[in-house]
């Protein structure tokens, strides 16, 4: 049996098997330019509007690649004692293959525990709708042992669309120089089965942490400091810890990540460098992901790209505590 055949294969089994599999959702490496789909307590953290887009693509080496890109805008909103915040994401598999679009909504509410540590708590909303192209799909008896792809089949299609609404929350604990939250995503775990029977998304559970570490101070536009960070998450049965850290020097970010499992069921997933650049108004980012899995070299890594903006509006007298966490 030749590489391409049992490549072929062992797709098909991944299909067979898709209605008792527990789904993972899309993931971004540069957490903190997406933080609204971090932690939804993130949701008005910078006071002023905030508009952030981000694109991933993963794997693009493989014609099954993911691609993933995401926009969102949030801003303090006083009147409600609270942040308000809005995430639009799409995510496509296989050449579009697997499509899924969720719209989220949030409001987030921020309360000063002493002068210098405040909390804040999420709550989001979502909806998203999953679609498969049954079009796109290949099944065993379509195949000729030596043309390849030449027959029709005769699987019948079933379903192929899925909707639903779902929650998640989260909490946020900072001050000038520290970081903390958790976040609990798809709390009523919706069924996403697109054929028979019923398929739950699993709970997610994200901590995360770090530092802001000063390590040079000339002017507050050419400030150098060191960010270490953490991060954790579980999600089913599947364990992930990313170990990172950042350095600036005025506008200027750099980092480098492991992501892996150094406990339990030890694994190693990928190095990812970070580069960036930020300005009161915009900030812009690239990462890649080095894969040094078993799938390395064929998966080509991982590209993402992100861009943030940054509105101007008028600051109230009242204090208002901004988190000093990475930009990337």
């Amino acid at each position: 049996m030749n590489k391409s055949l049992r490549l072929i294969l062992a797709l098909m089994s991944v299909l067979v098997l898709a209605n008792d599999m527990r789904a993972q959702d899309p993931e971004f490496t540069q957490f903190y330019a997406n933080p609204l789909y971090l932690n939804p307590a993130f949701a008005g953290t910078n006071r002023c509007p905030r508009l952030v887009m981000n694109y991933r693509n993963q794997w693009p080496s493989l014609t099954g690649n993911f691609v993933t890109t995401s926009a969102t805008y949030d801003q303090h909103v006083p009147t409600i004692q609270g942040g308000l915040g809005l995430i639009v994401l799409n995510d496509r598999a296989a050449q579009g293959t697997l499509n899924t679009t969720t719209v989220s909504g949030i409001y987030s509410y921020q309360q000063p525990i002493s002068r210098k540590f405040s909390i804040k708590a999420g709550f989001q909303a979502s909806y998203f709708q999953k679609t498969l192209d049954w079009s796109r799909l290949t099944f065993g008896d379509m195949i000729d042992p030596r043309k390849g792809f030449i027959y029709q089949t005769n699987d019948v299609q079933r379903g192929g669309q899925v909707k639903a609404i779902d929650f998640s929350a989260g909490l946020l604990g900072f001050s000038d120089k520290f970081y903390g939250g958790v976040a609990v995503h798809h709390l009523n775990e919706p069924n996403e089965s697109l054929i028979l029977g019923t398929s739950r998304l699993p709970m997610k559970y994200t901590v995360h942490a770090g530092a802001v570490i000063p390590i040079e101070k000339k002017s507050k536009d050419n400030d150098a400091r060191l960010s270490p960070n953490l991060l954790y998450r579980r999600q089913g049965e599947f364990q992930q810890l990313n170990l990172g850290m950042y350095v600036s020097k005025g506008p200027l970010v750099a980092g480098v990540w492991f992501r892996g499992l150094l406990f339990g069921q030890t694994y190693r997933d990928a190095f990812i460098a970070t580069i960036g650049i930020q300005t009161d108004i915009v900030r812009f980012g690239y990462s890649y992901d080095v894969t040094i899995s078993e799938l390395t070299p064929s998966t080509g890594g991982s590209h993402e790209v992100s861009l943030g903006i940054n509105f101007e509006c008028r600051q109230k007298k009242k204090k208002f505590r901004t988190i000093a966490c990475p930009s990337f």
